[in-house]
């Protein structure tokens, strides 16, 4: 989503361009599909991003993972330790190693 002063303006940007100096912050351009009359905007403009929220992937993910191949998978990994908390460690690292390879 691209939003300027609250519209989404997203399917009528062609293209963008973001450039940043030693300097200065970040600098976005946005070029806009020719002839398209969304609303009188000219100048220059601050931008304020903000973060992605990506619960809704983890959540999707996790909810994805078949618990018994998990269990499968920890119980078959040679870096389990016997120390303290290794089955934590072990089911955290697996399902980074499957989300990587997603």
């Amino acid at each position: 989503m691209i939003e300027i002063d609250g519209q989404d303006v997203a399917a009528a940007v062609e293209a963008y361009r973001i450039t940043q100096t030693v300097d200065e912050g970040p600098e976005i351009t946005l070029y806009l599909s020719p002839g398209w009359e969304g609303f009188g905007f000219d100048g220059l403009a601050d931008v304020m991003a903000e973060p992605a929220d990506l619960r809704h992937v983890v959540v999707e993910f996790l909810n994805a993972v078949d618990a018994q191949k998990l269990d499968e998978a920890v119980f078959a990994r040679d870096d389990l330790d016997g120390r303290p908390g290794e089955l934590t460690r072990g089911l955290l690292t697996q399902l980074k190693e499957w989300a990587a390879s997603a």
